[in-house]
């Protein structure tokens, strides 16, 4: 299994590799700014980028996954200690993995992508799929409310996903402009779940004196979870680091649409716009 941390700003556009994730998570960093961390496991895409530096939340998000390969372009070195001693297998362009080259047509730092087949190459123990609490059902659920396109808000990005009845699922704008990719599709997936977790300033700053923000993602609180173009409002439990998350709408587990899935780790006091 690979984990890849990718930059999610207009420079960052088109991703390429993002369309064969199993799972994408949006998670809030210096300045209102957002990156995703791409996790592929079922299948894998020729390049994927571009990619850049890991945060200290990453951590915690991949514990669930279990021992996971990790590719990332450097990291604020207060938090490569963290890092090392973590249940994964670091492969930092800075510290020398294979796999990375930088294209000719991006301008740096949004250059720089990799190649998984060769990236695996450096972590042959990474460990296999495992259950991280996400149950699949192709039969949609009842009880959830007709929903055209939903907006999740950061203090300097925003989200949209509109649903797409002839695609099946939900097609990303994100800051205004259509979510492309390399490979044709525009970016989205047949679940997103909007999560409510606890942001907050961490003691790390960046090399321009930025807060970096902390996002806890073990603990409880609500969501939403966004499929075949409804809504319903659901709680999600994760007890431990090492345990994954459930999904529960009135007291049951719930099943998410076979494909990929888009987790937006939002701020528990912000709220997503609902049309």
């Amino acid at each position: 299994m690979l984990a890849v941390k990718l930059d999610n700003t207009v420079n960052s556009h088109p991703h390429a590799g993002l369309m064969s994730a199993d799972v994408v998570y949006v998670e809030e960093v210096e300045y209102g700014l957002t990156r995703l961390m791409a996790v592929f496991s079922s299948k894998y895409p020729k390049v994927v980028g571009p990619v850049r530096s890991a945060r200290e939340s990453d951590l915690e998000i991949l514990e669930q996954y279990g021992k996971v390969a990790f590719a990332f372009s450097g990291a604020n070195p207060q938090i490569l200690p963290a890092i090392a001693a973590a249940p994964l297998y670091p492969l930092s362009n800075d510290a020398g993995a294979n796999g990375y080259s930088r294209s000719p047509d991006r301008t740096a730092p949004w250059d720089l992508f990799a190649d998984p087949d060769e990236l695996l190459r450096g972590a042959r123990k990474a460990t296999d799929a495992r259950d991280v609490g996400f149950t699949f059902d192709d039969e949609t659920p009842a009880g959830g409310k007709r929903v055209g396109e939903f907006t999740a808000f950061w203090p300097s990005a925003r989200a949209t996903f509109g649903w797409s009845k002839e695609d099946a699922r939900w097609l990303l704008t994100m800051d205004g402009s259509p979510a492309l990719t390399t490979e044709g599709p525009q970016l989205g997936g047949t679940t997103v779940i909007i999560q409510r977790v606890d942001v907050y300033p961490s003691e790390l700053v960046d090399s321009n004196g930025a807060a970096t923000p902390t996002t806890e993602t073990v603990g409880k609180g609500d969501a939403w979870v966004f499929r075949n173009g409804q809504v319903w409002p659901v709680t999600w439990s994760r007890p431990s680091a090492d345990e994954g998350t459930s999904w529960k709408y009135e007291g049951k587990e719930f099943p998410l649409d076979p494909g990929q899935v888009w987790v937006l780790l939002l701020d528990e006091d912000r709220r997503p716009e609902i049309r």
